[in-house]
Formats: C-alpha cells, structure tokens, sequence
C-alpha cells in the first residue's frame, strides 16, 4: 500500500524530512503522467525546454518573489573556504551546517518550474502566441508536509503560453476541460477551486483584480490534494521581464501538475495497485 504518513516507509515509495524516494511502479506511474501531460503540451503546439536547475536571487527578487513567497524559498551557497578545516573538524552526530559556516547565497532552487521559462524569456518579443512545456525538480518549504500530498522537493511539468490575454484565456480553458476530463476517465472525482497564492503582490491593484476573477484555480482529489493549477498572470511577467507579444508586455499563463500528487491520489483510489494505475493511465491518455 501507498505511504501516506509524513515518515513511514512501504513497498511503494518512503517520504522523509518531505523528500520521497519512489520504487519502480510509482516511477513508472509518474512518467506515465508526465507523458500524457506532455503530449497534451505538444498537441497544443509547445516547445519542450529545459532550464538550468538554480534561479538567481537577484532575478527572483525583481518579480517580488522574497515579498510573496520568501517562506517557500531553499537557497543555494557554499561552505566558506575559511571555514572548511572546522567543518571538518566537527564532531560525529552534527547534524546541520551552521550559518556561519556559509557563504551569502546568489542563487535559489525554483519553486516552481516556470520561474526558468519567463527568465529565459526575457527581452524578447514575438507577433504569435509561444507555448513552452517543461518539467523541473521543485521546492517549497511548507508550514507542514505530508507522504506525497505535501514534499519539500517534487517534479512539476508545465504548460506555459505567452501571448495576448485570449490566447492566455483559451490556453486555460482547454486545459482546465482536458484535466477535468482526464480524472473522470480515470474515475478521479476532481473539485475545480479558486486559489489564493497570486505571483504578484498582494497589496497591489492586481490583487483587487485576483478578488474579481482568480488568477489560479486548483484542482482538487477528494482528500483536498491538489493534482493540478491552471495560473493566469495576466501581464505581470512581460511588465517584469520586458517579454512582448505584438509590442506590447505579454500576458502569461501556465497549466501546473504535481506528478507525485497524482501518483498519491491514484494509489488511493486503486487501493495500493499502482500496476494497475499505470495501467489506466496509459490506456486513459492514450499512450503506445
């Protein structure tokens, strides 16, 4: 059966300190999910991409990144060469590297996958809509964590279009009707939500807007995981990073899938068989 406590370790996967180690049928699970969500990606005309595995902090900071998300964030630094020889010197059974051990950190491990995509795509301009789908290890320090409904670390893939406000609206409505649509095949009964974590800040004009129409929207299992987002920035990232479409700042807008999310929510609704999971998701999604 499939490890729901936050330390437990089973057949199937184990979590500890909110990292899960995965055995082969919830890896074979996962990337059965990953290539359903893809080929929907491509279907709709994305580019697959790849970016690097760190964020500059300074790039993070001018999409306010440290005034919305700071409690999320893991930075990246490095011991201090001065400090090497008493690191090593510690006794056995330490089991931190304390501050002053370390380096300022310039870089953070991404939150979400696409940070890189809008960083990559800064200064740039383009006349048609561009559509990215891309796949990262991310990190969020949450305030509790729980088996795989909650990690510190976890693979997102994402579907991003970057073009003007209906190409955005229409990018979404197609994927929030493909994943409803998707869990119902699979007997998932998902209850689409309106959610409250905006990019941009929250005592800005924006957020009277999020008060009006909600920027993300969740897709929820029965026990209140969520498998899925669909996200509309509207034009918060072309203002940020000088992204245009026909000359003017780009509106955004990416669909988001927690893989081991849905890896935990088939478990459940399988009762542990993730053989057969796979199984379903492959004939469901239409996968060769």
């Amino acid at each position: 059966m499939p490890v729901t406590d936050p330390t437990a370790t089973g057949t199937t996967w184990s979590v500890r300190d909110g990292l899960a180690t995965l055995d082969e049928p919830a890896v074979l699970l996962r990337d059965a999910l990953d290539a359903v969500f893809t080929r929907w990606g491509t279907e709709a005309g994305a580019r697959r991409q790849s970016y690097p595995p760190l964020l500059r902090a300074e790039d993070l900071r001018s999409l306010d990144y440290f005034r919305n998300f700071p409690h999320l964030g893991s930075p990246v630094t490095r011991i201090r060469p001065d400090r090497l020889a008493a690191l090593a010197a510690a006794p056995p059974g330490t089991t931190a590297l304390p501050a002053a051990e370390l380096a300022d950190a310039t870089h953070m491990l991404p939150s979400a996958a696409c940070y890189g995509c809008f960083l990559h795509l800064t200064g740039t301009s383009a006349d048609t809509p561009v559509l990215i789908t891309t796949v990262a290890q991310c990190f969020r320090n949450e305030d509790h964590r729980e088996g795989l409904r909650r990690l510190w670390g976890f693979t997102m893939r994402e579907i991003v279009c970057v073009g003007s406000a209906e190409a955005v609206r229409t990018h979404l409505h197609l994927h929030q009707e493909r994943i409803l649509a998707f869990g119902a095949a699979l007997g998932l009964t998902l209850d689409r939500q309106p959610a409250t974590d905006p990019f941009f800040e929250k005592d800005g004009a924006r957020t009277v807007m999020q008060l009006l129409a909600p920027v993300k929207e969740e897709y929820l299992h029965t026990d209140g995981t969520a498998v899925a987002s669909t996200n509309n920035h509207r034009n918060f990232f072309g203002e940020r990073r000088a992204i245009s479409h026909a000359g003017r700042p780009a509106f955004t807008g990416c669909v988001a899938f927690g893989l081991e999310r849905w890896v935990h929510v088939l478990g459940d609704l399988f009762e542990g068989d993730l053989t057969a999971a796979h199984r379903a998701v492959r004939q469901t999604g239409e996968l060769p």
